[in-house]
């Protein structure tokens, strides 16, 4: 690849960064406002849940129409429309005055998240195909840092600007700046292609396909429980609601280390079977450190969000590790994503019922153990050879056509 090429790689691999960074607040920064939004909408805490549950299930059922919206339009639009998606009705749901107009216009920022989150597997595996781990990581680093950000803002900007609508506004205007930094650094990437390229047949005859949606909704279920309902699981215990949504900082916060470490050492040393087993042991530990020993918040928090750190981006690369060109990994993505997230998208309410049923979050709490350890268990009893790693090389990526 000439200079010119890997200059223009690096800043595409900044701009996937900046994308990813608003692939979260507008769902992640709910956890900590979770409580002034019921008081002011005069909601349940199921009802509540389905704030994160229409994000959840949008990217589920509009993750496979990602790659649509890039054969039409070329991925580098498709990706700057879907944050407009985001920004635009991000702002309309944070000025919207009932609950059901509020839950409605979330609808379409889940669109937005589903179809600019769908795509980055693809750009990464037409950029990088020689280091997946490491580009992956890098946009996943983005989602962590993203989230941590928002959910440390959340309750402060609440506050100082008078209620919990102004944070969401706050995220949406920051998505719409940083649409426009992608539209400036993927200059040169993303050509429209071919009208006559035909859509890639989703391997719904895949086991292996099957395995990924599994594991994805597992753990997406846990992420997204514990995003919606942590900080809320712990005012209920005593703590204030600036602690209780540090501790969802500090969950995030921790992944981009987190990250980071497997970015460098996740296509080097061990197994994909060993970095979701380490993830998952991790998470175990911490949510049990939750359920018994509340007093040990913090430290809960930190093992979660090393856990998590872990189990994403190892999960992220997996389309990358079995499918063999670009559109197979948009392919193998979209289903893994949009059966994943489809199953993820039950999560919130229900923990949210349990709460309403049980009188507190300690049984929705062991529900998120629970499907810590199935995961732990799918994880260690796959063989090696169904997660496995074998990075290939494919035809020269596009960044390098395109200088040549």
């Amino acid at each position: 690849m000439s200079s010119r090429a890997g200059q223009r790689a690096l800043l595409l691999l900044a701009g996937l960064f900046l994308v990813s960074l608003a692939l979260r607040p507008q769902l992640v920064g709910i956890g900590p406002l979770i409580s002034d939004i019921r008081r002011s909408l005069g909601i349940s805490h199921s009802v509540a849940g389905l704030l994160s549950t229409a994000v959840v299930l949008c990217m589920g059922l509009f993750a496979p129409f990602a790659f649509e919206a890039a054969r039409r339009f070329g991925p580098r639009w498709a990706i700057a429309g879907a944050m407009g998606l985001i920004a635009g009705f991000g702002v309309a749901r944070a000025l919207a005055g009932s609950a059901a107009a509020v839950i409605s216009l979330t609808i379409p920022v889940g669109i937005g998240i589903a179809i600019a989150g769908s795509l980055l597997p693809q750009v990464v595996r037409e950029s990088w195909p020689t280091r997946p781990v490491l580009a992956t990581a890098v946009y996943t680093t983005g989602i962590s840092l993203g989230a941590a950000i928002s959910a440390a803002v959340a309750i402060p900007l609440a506050h100082s600007l008078g209620s919990w609508r102004d944070p969401l506004e706050a995220f949406s205007i920051a998505t719409a700046a940083l649409a426009l930094a992608w539209v400036a650094l993927s200059r040169g990437y993303g050509a429209r292609p071919p009208a006559a390229a035909k859509l890639p047949p989703l391997p719904w005859r895949s086991r292996t396909a099957w395995l990924l949606v599994v594991i994805f909704g597992l753990v997406s279920i846990t992420y997204y429980g514990i995003n919606a309902w942590l900080p809320a699981s712990f005012t209920e215990r005593g703590w204030s609601q600036s602690s209780a949504g540090a501790l969802l900082t500090v969950v995030n916060a921790v992944t981009v280390p987190t990250n980071l470490f497997l970015a460098f050492r996740g296509d080097i040393f061990g197994s994909r079977r060993f970095w979701l087993a380490t993830g998952a042991s991790l998470q175990l530990v911490g949510l049990l450190a939750v359920i018994t020993a509340p007093g040990l918040g913090w430290a809960s928090a930190v093992l979660i969000g090393a856990g998590i750190g872990l189990l994403f981006p190892s999960l992220m690369t997996l389309p990358l590790d079995m499918a063999d060109s670009p559109v197979d990994v948009g392919a193998m993505a979209a289903l893994m994503l949009g059966g994943g997230y489809a199953l993820s998208a039950a999560g919130p309410p229900l923990l949210g019922l349990l709460r309403d049923i049980a009188g507190s979050f300690t049984l929705a709490m062991w529900l998120l153990l629970a499907i810590t350890g199935a995961v732990l268990l799918i994880a260690l009893l796959t063989p090696h050879e169904r997660l496995r790693r074998h990075p290939r090389q494919f035809s020269a990526p596009r960044l390098a056509q395109d200088s040549q």
